[in-house]
């Protein structure tokens, strides 16, 4: 198995707890099985199932999946390694859940539509999905100096360094220095970007309702000092 994958998604997401207890009480109302998309090595997965939720936890990344059904042992989670434009499931869930503005990694509205019918299609009627969604910066953007995130595995040092943060070309991208140190000292640098697509409330609404899936009510996640705040949108599947 190939760890740098699960490495830097730890690195890069795995310290983040703004959202957990949103997506705690919604499982705790809803039941389970939840679903979670874009689950990575199990940030929000794991989570949950340690406080007894039954989880489904779904990505395309196989090196990621793997990591999670390793820490997973033990507990009510079921790994899938798939694309989530392709999900199919064999149990519907109550909950389904997309952490970390998930859907605007999506690269247009044609694939989200796409993906949130096979969502529709993983619940039971009357299951709730819930969608985070960041629908703009704010106004600070352009370069910037935080500390950077870090992580030692068996003697290697990971650093992950925001640089820059901007919009252009309906998308928000995020630029990264991410640097390794093995343990003889010797460093390697690369830049990594990520894109999420502008995407607002009403935009996401009239594409869950083409895929059946109803607006229920809307949540917000708060920002930290290091991480932009959400909207969660929530949705039904009709019964």
């Amino acid at each position: 198995m190939s760890e740098t994958a699960a490495i830097w998604h730890d690195v890069e997401c795995g310290a983040y707890e703004a959202d957990l207890s949103l997506w705690e009480e919604l499982a705790e109302r809803c039941g389970g099985p939840v679903l979670d998309l874009g689950c990575g090595t199990g940030r929000v997965a794991l989570h949950l199932a340690r406080r007894g939720h039954e989880v489904i936890a779904v990505d395309r990344d196989p090196d990621l999946v793997l990591s999670l059904a390793e820490r997973a042992a033990g507990l009510p989670v079921e790994p899938v390694c798939r694309d989530a434009l392709d999900l199919e499931l064999s149990e519907e869930a109550e909950l389904a859940l997309a952490p970390m503005q998930f859907l605007q990694l999506l690269r247009s509205s044609h694939s989200r539509v796409r993906c949130l019918r096979r969502v529709a299609a993983a619940l039971r009627p009357g299951g709730v999905l819930a969608a985070a969604i960041v629908e703009r910066l704010p106004r600070r953007t352009g370069d910037f100096r935080p500390l950077p995130d870090v992580r030692e595995v068996d003697g290697w040092v990971y650093s992950s360094l925001p640089l820059y943060v901007g919009i252009g070309d309906g998308r928000i991208f995020l630029k990264r220095l991410r640097q390794t140190v093995s343990p003889g000292g010797d460093l390697t640098d690369e830049v990594d970007e990520v894109h999420l697509c502008m995407l607002n409330v009403t935009e996401l609404v009239a594409e869950a309702e083409s895929a059946g899936l109803s607006p229920v009510g809307q949540e917000r996640i708060p920002s930290t000092e290091l991480h932009v705040g959400s909207r969660v949108v929530l949705f039904e599947r009709s019964r």
